[in-house]
């Protein structure tokens, strides 16, 4: 039944007491989340994407994470959040002039240092390498750290210099409580985005709707006020105007009245159209004929005459 051969068994080994929690350590976990994707897993490379949560990824990885329309996707529930590219942002990140990275380890006997960072805070210079809270703007992707944030407190970004707003300032990696903010941002704004353009298409329906209603037509505004001086003048003219053709209409007796003599007729000749419209007039010289070109119908059947 064992225990045979001098073996002498321990307490621990017979008794099963409660297992221990595990512990994560630190330095492994924060060399993952701001080193390696969050999507594939594999190491940051430019061009950097952020999402709403402050996550970091490859944005090669977003692509293909959009594109792959299977129902089981690997490490879906991390990106579960993001339904287009729209959903992240690319980031400008400076890089840390005292990191070279695997350029001096070509022997494989160099000690890589993990905590030197690739990336550092262009105002005050510290390395983005988690253990300093680092933020990024939505509105133009630049990234710097929270004490640059503090201790210069603005309304533009401090190295692009546009314009922000609280509600844009994102926090990388934040901790628990600061996802739980950044989850409640982002579907306020998501709702905010789908009430505008649910009230987008009532106004253009109404402005189908009116067809009869013509662009041209002038406003109150646009109506000018006519001086009574001016009234009579007009009134005058139209008498006048009236006048000649009533006589016209009288001499015709109900007949369609001709042109005045002075009006001069208008030859297509002299317009300054092109020449192949002037072509579809008889009038053109192309349609006139000589004696020799034009052909004698005769004919000498009776049904004819």
């Amino acid at each position: 039944m064992g225990c045979d051969g001098g073996t002498i068994p321990k307490r621990h080994e017979l008794v099963k007491g409660p297992k221990k929690v595990e512990k994560v350590d630190k330095d492994a976990e924060l060399v993952a989340q701001w080193n390696y994707c969050t999507l594939s897993q594999e190491i940051l490379r430019r061009p950097i994407v952020a999402c709403e949560l402050g996550r970091l990824y490859n944005k090669d990885a977003v692509i293909e994470f959009l594109l792959d329309k299977s129902s089981e996707k690997a490490l879906g529930k991390a990106a579960s959040h993001i339904k287009s590219i729209k959903n992240v942002t690319e980031l400008r990140l400076s890089d840390n002039p005292a990191w070279e990275g695997d350029r001096g380890n070509t022997k494989g006997d160099k000690h890589d240092d993990l905590q030197r960072a690739r990336f550092i805070c262009p105002v005050v210079g510290l390395e983005m390498n988690g253990r300093h809270r680092f933020c990024f703007l939505r509105c133009c992707g630049c990234v710097f750290s929270e004490r640059a944030l503090k201790e210069i407190k603005a309304e533009v970004c401090h190295t692009c210099g546009a314009a922000f707003q609280d509600d844009d300032v994102i926090v990388l990696n934040g901790t628990k409580e600061d996802v739980e903010t950044l989850k409640k941002r982002m579907e306020e704004r998501r709702l905010r985005a789908k009430v505008g353009k649910k009230g987008k298409k009532p106004k253009a329906a109404e402005s189908v709707s009116k067809p009869g209603v013509s662009e041209e037509s002038p406003g109150p505004s646009k109506i000018k006020a006519v001086k009574p001086e001016e009234n009579n003048l007009d009134s005058r003219e139209k008498k006048a105007n009236s006048a000649p053709k009533s006589a016209a209409n009288g001499s015709s007796s109900g007949k369609i009245g001709k042109p005045l003599g002075g009006a001069a007729k208008r030859s297509i000749a002299d317009s300054e159209e092109s020449e192949a419209y002037k072509s579809l007039f008889t009038t053109h010289s192309s349609a006139k004929r000589s004696k020799e070109e034009s052909a004698h119908w005769v004919t000498h059947t009776s049904y004819c005459f």
